[in-house]
């Protein structure tokens, strides 16, 4: 991969920041233009700083970098997407770190993705307008699934080969998908998944996000596939990921 200049402009998400030395910040970006970056907003935790507004977790913003020893340095910030409604909304601010922790874990610093980063904007601007976040949430799942290389197959038994017939199956994450009622049961570290739930997944796999939004799921089989993608993604991630609890908690809350 060329090396890249020492001035940046980019488009940036804010995926996270940490506190450095005692005025600056680190920030993990994803950016438009070459991926994950990490860099350094010095004088970001001052109280009167200018950047500290615009670069706050998945805010949008135009930023300019230049190279430094260690990090790229933020040199100017300007908001390009605040996503005022998420942050007044406790569910959806956890849902938007959900969707910035699921692409943070499965991204490296390895250059430009722009499918990946057109896929979180469009998904916080989803949660920014008021959509359904069950579907926009396990929409942006399998599309993340996809563009990183690990589609489930749901299609035919990831055993045997057969196509899937209309019935009850099970899913294997170790397989990386389904098993037919021949070959799953038995199987190490298999999970049952029903005809329903199964059906869903496949249109939300295969669908644009406007037509999966016509998709009414019932609560019960929405559970499911919420569990089921958390079991396939905690495999690949070989561990779990912070923001579901987070998610549990905050929907465990009585409304005000």
């Amino acid at each position: 991969m060329p090396e890249l200049p020492r001035n940046l402009r980019v488009e940036a998400v804010v995926l996270r920041h940490s506190d450095w030395g005692e005025a600056d910040r680190v920030l993990v970006l994803f950016t438009r233009e070459h991926g994950k970056l990490r860099c350094i907003a010095k004088g970001a935790r001052k109280l009167h700083s200018r950047k500290a507004g615009h670069l706050e977790p998945f805010t949008r913003a135009t930023l300019m970098l230049a190279r430094g020893r260690d990090f790229w340095i933020v040199t100017q910030a300007e908001t390009v997407q605040p996503y005022l409604a998420i942050r007044a909304d406790l569910t959806r601010t956890a849902h938007a770190a959900y969707a910035v922790e699921l692409l943070d874990r499965f991204t490296y610093e390895e250059g430009q993705n722009r499918a990946l980063y057109t896929l979180l904007v469009d998904t916080l601007a989803r949660l920014d307008t008021g959509e359904d976040i069950f579907t926009l949430v396990r929409y942006y799942e399998l599309s993340l699934l996809e563009i990183a290389g690990y589609r489930p197959e749901l299609q035919r038994c990831v055993s045997g080969g057969e196509t899937i017939q209309p019935q009850d199956q099970f899913f294997a994450a170790a397989g990386g998908g389904v098993l037919c009622p021949r070959c799953g049961p038995g199987t190490s570290g298999v999970k049952p998944v029903s005809l329903e739930a199964l059906r869903y997944l496949r249109h939300f796999q295969r669908s644009s996000y406007a037509e999966a939004r016509r998709a009414r799921v019932p609560g019960g089989v929405q559970d499911e596939m919420a569990a089921l993608m958390q079991y396939y993604l905690t495999y690949l991630l070989e561990r779990g990921l912070n923001t579901p609890g987070f998610i549990r908690q905050v929907g465990s809350q009585p409304e005000a």
